[in-house]
């Protein structure tokens, strides 16, 4: 893998970078749903993997906080994919970071931007959860933060932070150099309610491009991370099943207490298309620097699927032409 030296900064300026999570995070409920300061301490163990975040005086990071660290592991990803240096220590410009994420540019923005890194500096994670190459796996059982150090490094004279440094952990970057990531969909910012954001989590890591995923309501509450007594959770879940805002996924509920996840986008049926070897991969990087090549290589799938599945001779061919046809 590509690092910079010790003592080396990453900075982030790759556009429209596709959003990436790491895997962990994804899973487990590190973060609160709460809009009002979270100052409980959670223990949640499931199947071996034991998990407890401690707060801060200023509360528990939030679903929303956790934009600032999905902002960098996208853009640590997309330099990794180019080719490019990264490091643990980020340089951001704030107002790219509330753009790409969704949020006011306002004054009140920058403030609560800076509560948001306040409260991931703050949060404590204690966990046995591993990281790292399959092959060479790192299991951490120490505390760590899910920031390490952050700073405000200028200052407008009207007192608004324009850029900063954030440094993460160990543990999520050993994530992030291992590729322990998945995309997710842009319209996720758009989602205002913490539930939703969360069952979107979900439903992109354990329904991912499966027909489908189905999981009990009493499973389903503890995965999430909710705190409501169970029927006032499925209460909850049920408004948002009705509305049907989730992007990518449709939610159906299932006899026995149970829900349905399905993808939006077709269930998969009929043929995969064969898998790209790493050169045609390297060709896509050299067509379109700065790209990320697998959530091209999602894209090129879709298109086939969506044009019958022609016969493909060779889809490393395939894939390199579509990806020549996009232009500049």
């Amino acid at each position: 893998m590509t690092q910079a030296a010790a003592g080396d900064f990453f900075v982030c300026d790759i556009l429209g970078a596709i959003p990436k999570h790491d895997l962990a995070s994804m899973e487990h409920p590190i973060f609160s749903l709460s809009t009002r300061p979270d100052r409980r301490v959670l223990d949640y163990e499931h199947r071996g993997t034991r998990v407890t975040i401690t707060p801060s005086v200023r509360g528990r990071a939030t679903i929303f906080d956790a934009d600032i660290l999905i902002f960098c592991i996208s853009q640590l990803m997309a330099a990794l994919n180019a080719g490019r240096p990264t490091a643990r220590k980020l340089t951001l410009t704030a107002h790219d970071l509330l753009l790409a994420t969704g949020r006011e540019t306002s004054g009140d923005g920058y403030r609560r931007l800076r509560d948001a890194f306040e409260r991931l500096a703050g949060t404590r994670i204690t966990t046995n959860i591993t990281t790292g190459p399959k092959d060479d796996p790192v299991e951490t059982t120490t505390g760590f933060g899910l920031i390490e150090a952050w700073e405000i490094v200028r200052k407008t004279r009207a007192g608004r932070m324009v850029s900063v440094s954030v440094t993460l952990s160990d543990w999520l970057y050993r994530a992030v150099l291992a590729k322990s990531v998945l995309t997710l969909s842009r319209e996720y910012f758009g989602l205002r309610r913490p539930l939703e954001r969360r069952l979107y989590e979900l439903a992109r890591k354990h329904c991912g491009t499966q027909p489908s995923w189905q999981v009990s309501v009493k499973v389903l509450c503890a995965k999430s991370g909710s705190t409501s007594p169970l029927r006032v959770f499925r209460a909850m879940l049920r408004e948002i099943i009705r509305a049907d805002t989730l992007p990518d996924y449709r939610l159906e509920e299932e006899p026995g207490d149970r829900v349905r996840v399905t993808p939006r986008a077709a269930v998969v049926e009929g043929p995969a298309a064969p898998p790209l070897s790493p050169a045609a991969l390297d060709a896509a990087r050299a067509l379109r620097p700065g790209a990320d090549v697998y959530a091209l290589e999602a894209r090129w799938r879709a298109w086939w699927a969506e044009t019958g599945r022609p016969p493909l001779r060779s889809a490393d061919k395939a894939f390199v032409g579509w990806v020549r046809s996009l232009g500049g």
